[in-house]
């Protein structure tokens, strides 16, 4: 007997993952709750483990395939000589569609059973949270070498062959750090022959994608106007740069944003400071004197509600694209704990090991697009939260003074809200609370 097995929803309420690696292949058997794929998500890398014993009859794609929630994700033959899951039984494991379901008469039916279960917890790299039980990620070896998930993207990411990485780990595991430092002394380049094995697919597949007009999910696709002959190939986006376009997308429908900017003075700065650590203090100081921009605003029911406390989420600029983590309880951490707080959420959304519930939940937000150029900007806000700060580059302006004039050291402000959930009386003045702290001397 034959089963297929649809990908469930994997925590993060995305519509689909992507292909990291198989731990399988067509035609080997696989029993119950071994490792069966490696997916991607928008915040994080994930084991998903076998519905069934049995005989892995096709898989529904290779590394970099996008695969819908609800669709199939495997089909095996099932082996009744092997350990299977009682009938009825109830583990924990189903999350989403049914596992180990026939295939759905129609795609409502996948639906229907993903709303029937329960919420998942959330999933981080290192384990995955399904129901009540925890799946917990594997070394798993693959090509010959032991590696989790994680440290398979970071080698991918850095660019290094992880046949050639000398392992520090227990029973032979590469590590993190086993990776990063491969990646610093190049002692573990790709040599030329995987890098032209792994070109061929990505090229193969960009091929269909640029006859076909109809995407995976049924919706038309765009396509180039004719005449038109385009010099590059499409690239399909994944992970982390998928939902960004979606979340931008819906911050766009949902949001009327509103654009204040100004510049801070630093002129009677004391000694050096961490600029990053000074600005949070300094919005804390601004949520505190005007509570309606740390604020969630539901567009459906017309409410909004202010927050007591500070859960800054810091925009983090990486290779796979734009990370958000929450810096909780800001407003309750002196300057050595924020900046302390900062180092770990990025080496976190680094190494990808950061939880997802640490994704989401904050009550405000801040971009320092500055550390790389630009002085303004339109900063995004991403509902429930109904501001955002942005932090432009740093500059030396001729001011006037008293009758003449002095340099002094600015820092470029713009302050975007959603118009619907506070007034301009209101940011004017969290945005002049904010200036007035940045220009304490400490």
């Amino acid at each position: 007997m034959s089963k297929k097995f649809l990908l469930p929803d994997l925590g993060e309420g995305l519509p689909d993952a992507t292909i990291v690696e198989w731990y399988v292949k067509e035609g080997d058997v696989i029993r119950l709750d071994e490792n069966l794929v490696s997916m991607e998500t928008a915040k994080a890398v994930v084991d998903v483990p076998s519905p069934v014993s049995g005989k892995v009859l096709k898989l529904a794609g290779g590394p970099g395939d996008v695969i819908v929630t609800g669709t199939m994700l495997a089909e095996f033959e099932i082996d009744p000589s092997l350990p299977q899951r009682a009938e009825g039984q109830d583990t924990g494991h189903h999350h989403g569609p049914s596992h180990a379901a026939p295939e759905p008469a129609a795609p409502a039916s996948a639906a229907t059973a993903a709303k029937a279960e329960p919420e998942d917890a959330g999933t981080v790299v290192g384990a995955m949270q399904v129901g009540n039980a925890v799946v917990s990620e594997a070394a798993v070896a693959v090509g010959g070498v032991k590696a989790v998930p994680a440290v398979r993207a970071m080698a991918r990411k850095l660019g290094v062959d992880l046949t050639r990485v000398r392992a520090s780990g227990v029973d032979g595991t590469v590590s993190m750090d086993d990776v990063k430092r491969a990646a610093a002394d190049g002692s573990a380049k790709p040599g030329a022959a995987p890098v032209a094995r792994a070109a061929a697919p990505a090229a193969a597949a960009a091929a269909p994608a640029q006859r076909s007009t109809v995407s995976q999910t049924g919706k038309p696709m765009r396509t180039q106007p004719p005449g038109v002959v385009a010099s590059g190939q499409p690239e399909q986006l994944k992970g982390v740069r998928r939902n960004m376009a979606r979340v931008m997308a819906d911050a766009r429908d949902r949001v009327v944003q509103t654009t204040l900017v100004d510049d801070a003075d630093l002129h009677q700065w004391l000694g050096k400071q961490d600029i990053t650590a000074r600005t949070i203090r300094a919005i804390v100081t601004a949520c505190k004197a005007e509570p309606a921009l740390n604020a969630w605003f539901d567009d459906e029911n017309l409410t909004l509600t202010k927050h007591p406390h500070v859960d800054l989420g810091l925009a983090v600029d990486t290779p796979d694209g734009l990370f958000v983590p929450a810096l909780r309880n800001a407003h309750l951490l002196d300057s050595r704990g924020l900046r302390e707080g900062i180092n770990r959420l990025r080496t976190q959304v680094e190494d990808r090991s950061i939880p997802a519930s640490e994704l989401s939940g904050y009550t405000i937000s801040l971009s320092n697009f500055g550390v790389f150029a630009g002085r303004y900007g339109t900063v995004v806000v991403v509902p429930p939260c109904v501001a955002i700060v942005g932090v432009g580059k740093l500059s030396h302006d001729v001011v006037a003074v008293m009758g003449g004039i002095e340099v002094h050291r600015r820092m470029p402000i713009s302050l975007t809200f959603d118009h619907r959930a506070c007034t301009g009386g209101e940011a004017a003045r969290f945005l002049k609370a904010l200036l007035d702290d940045l220009a304490l001397p400490q």
